[in-house]
């Protein structure tokens, strides 16, 4: 069986090369200017008479091709050394257009505007530009399946201005900001994109419809030309002070004090090609983590990536063939790199279809009888075929004295018809102990299909990972398993104002367990409803079991979900699920069930104020005696004052009932341009406790038990 896939797999990668490009299309060509427009968000400026004009929107959510509630208008022009984006979203009930004063990224929740540019006219990825009615801006890439990965942040400029016919945006992208080709001619690919919260709407020019392909591929060709390329070259020096306090015989004590200085730099080989080195890096992590249940796991808690060197191209890093909850999550993850001494990335582009990503960072991990200094290196190569089809190649590796771990693999997507795609992956695994002069190999190998009509979806797949498999730059739940994964949905588009849509489906994995030579299955059946205002309610059954240390365990159950605007100022939502569950105790594990239980809401009483509380609740009964074993409860608010579209206070608390654990996390930032910021951050760690001269003995009172002090500043200087 698995020859058979792993022939089937090298077959795929074989018409992948020999795929053709795309005939011809229509080309808009983008009127060239001398004089730029004043981007103050008021669209009064005289380029926008004469610009590229798009109309026509067609909403893809809720449904299809659909004329919008609101008209919207879409202007392009350019310089030599700029892009110049205008629109105009019309709104007949101004007064309930939700905006937001937050801080960049922080807008996907408002009412926006956006453009997506595909410089390359490659259809495999685009710059996304988002931008809310107070000129907020959001960024990021958008990759081949749609999905926007929203950590790679642009030097571009944008206003926006509410009126009484809406609010129209307008925004400055500098070419230095974006990779393009330097040809005198150039075919890009461009697209606008609205977002209506209030009628859980969101509308495209050109229109897109889920059977005639992806979005970059239904995007429209654009052409310029006489683009001055200047050098990119960028230096951020950085400054960062740390200092911790911890409790020691009752009293806070200084234990860990460190300043430091740091260099990153930019350059810009071609104007398609980047170079990023670093020394010393600010690694500092600004945002605090979300607290997550710690107990009774089978697999390592998964934190995201917050730190700004390494979100920068990580999208390069994403792989094809994977299903949803696939054991293999991700082959780089840039959290396992803990304090890199010094580090360089190069990314871009090699005659606009080859994209290449190189990453090398030397980590330094110390104990208390010694340090250790692992290498990461990592590569990727990616190369545009038809359409959105695409065939790349992967290679990781960590090395640390003597034992190392290494992945090579290909990759790859091949749009079958316009309605149909296929991916795939294959990934062996090479590492060696230095201790037991042990050398592992293993393998990891995925088939994916997908078909979308406006009515039926349809994504299944199947993984095979051998139980040798290692991966020490990623990270990874499960070995020694084959699985496969089906996914069916019915769309359904009631003649009704209250159901938009009506989404009946049903998701399951079945996985063969070799290890212990053994089945499991899990069987989600869905009914879920979107409704206006941003709106959905689902109802789930689930019939399940799982497989651990050689016993099959239930966890059938049921489960609601709700989510909604309930209105301008208010956002809720609310999860609980009761289920079957096991106990991971690898010596003696046992059956119970558990309820799960996340609920919150958001309030924002005016623009610059934005409060969230949000409760997180698991408990876990032991079925034989119905003996309550625990029950463990995150309490979060998170609360942020937006002085401007710069500066900004926000306040984080969060409460572990378990741990009896209380944070405090209190932020004030200042970010001018990304690069150019000031953080300071002050935190405190409490728990039930109290000194008695002795020993630390349970209270109903708090004791402070760390404190830490943060400042970061940082200049990005542009030459």
């Amino acid at each position: 069986m698995k020859k058979k896939i792993l022939l089937a797999l090298i077959i795929m990668s074989i018409i992948t090369v020999f795929s053709a490009f795309s005939s011809e299309e229509t080309v808009l060509d983008v009127p060239k200017i001398e004089i730029p427009p004043n981007i103050d968000g008021k669209l009064d400026d005289d380029v926008w008479e004469n610009a590229l004009k798009m109309t026509g929107f067609k909403t893809f959510e809720p449904d299809y091709d659909k004329e919008p509630h609101e008209k919207t208008e879409a202007y392009m022009v350019y310089d030599e050394e700029n892009f110049y984006f205008g629109i105009r979203c019309y709104d007949s009930e101004s007064n309930k257009i939700k905006a937001t004063v937050c801080k960049r990224d922080g807008m996907f929740g408002d009412d926006w505007a956006a453009l997506v540019i595909d410089t390359f006219n490659a259809k495999q990825d685009g710059y996304a530009f988002f931008i809310n009615p107070f000129g907020i801006q959001g960024d990021g890439i958008l990759d081949t399946s749609g999905s926007l990965g929203d950590t790679h942040d642009m030097v571009w400029y944008s206003k926006g201005e509410i009126d009484d016919l809406g609010y129209t945006v307008e925004c400055q992208i500098p070419l230095k900001s974006i990779r393009f080709s330097s040809k005198k001619i150039v075919i890009m690919r461009l697209a606008f994109f609205r977002q209506l919260v209030r009628h859980s709407e969101m509308s495209a020019v050109p229109a897109f419809n889920p059977e005639k392909g992806g979005i970059l591929t239904q995007s429209q060709a654009i052409r310029v030309e006489g683009l001055k390329y200047k050098r990119v070259v960028e230096i951020l020096p950085a400054l960062v002070h740390n200092q911790i306090k911890d409790i020691d015989d009752g009293q806070l004590v200084m234990s860990d004090k460190l300043t430091e200085a740091s260099l990153t730099t930019k350059v810009g080989l071609t104007s398609e090609l980047i170079m990023d080195a670093t020394l010393n890096p600010d690694f500092s992590q600004i945002e605090a983590d979300a607290g997550q249940v710690d107990i009774n796991l089978r697999y390592d808690l998964f934190f995201p990536e917050k730190r700004p060197f390494f979100l920068e191209g990580r999208e390069n890093f994403q792989f094809a063939g994977n299903t949803e909850e696939a054991p293999l999550r991700t082959i780089f993850h840039t959290r396992n790199i803990i304090n890199p001494e010094y580090g360089f990335k190069l990314a871009g582009k090699l005659g606009g279809k080859n994209t290449i990503a190189v990453l090398y960072a030397r980590d330094n991990l110390s104990n208390e009888d010694e340090t250790f200094r692992p290498h990461f290196s990592i590569f990727r190569y990616r190369r545009a075929m038809k359409d959105d089809s695409y065939l790349g190649v992967f290679y990781t590796g960590r090395d640390i004295e003597g034992s190392w771990n290494r992945l090579f693999g290909l990759d790859g997507r091949i749009r079958l018809t316009q309605k149909s795609l296929a991916e795939y992956h294959v990934f062996g695994t090479f590492s060696h102990d230095s201790d037991s002069q042990e050398n592992i190999q293993g393998h990891a190998f995925a088939l994916r299909y997908n078909y979308g009509t406006r009515k039926v979806v349809i994504d299944t797949g199947i993984q095979d990972v051998s139980e040798d498999f290692q991966i020490d730059t990623g990270y990874i739940t499960r070995t020694g398993i084959t699985r496969f994964t089906f996914f069916s949905m019915y769309i359904i588009y009631p003649k009704s104002k209250f159901f938009q849509r009506i989404e009946p489906f049903y998701w399951s994995y079945h996985i063969y367990d070799r290890i212990f030579d053994m089945f499991e299955t899990l069987n989600l059946f869905t009914l879920r409803f979107q409704l206006p205002g941003s709106t959905q309610f689902r109802i789930d059954g689930l019939y399940a079991n799982e497989v651990f240390e050689g016993a099959r365990f239930d966890r059938s159950g049921a489960g609601i979900q709700l989510y909604s605007q309930v209105i301008k100022e208010i956002f809720l939502y609310a999860f609980y699920r009761g289920t079957g569950s096991v106990f991971y105790d690898p010596d003696d594990p046992y059956q119970g069930y558990s309820n799960r239980l996340s609920v919150g809401v958001e309030f924002q009483p005016f623009d610059k104020l934005n409060s969230s509380m949000s409760l997180s609740y698991v408990d876990f009964f032991r079925r034989s005696d119905r003996e309550k074993i625990y029950d463990y409860a995150l309490i979060r608010n998170r609360t942020t004052f937006q002085m401007n579209k710069y500066l900004f206070f926000r306040s984080i608390v969060e409460y572990n009932s378990f741990r009896e654990k209380l944070t405090t996390d209190f932020l004030a930032s200042f970010t001018y341009i990304p690069g150019t910021v000031i953080h300071i951050g002050y935190g405190s760690v409490y728990y039930k406790l109290e000194w008695d001269n002795q020993d630390y003995v349970a209270s109903d009172h708090f004791l402070e038990t760390k404190r830490g002090f943060f400042f970061k500043i940082s200049y990005l200087l542009r030459l």
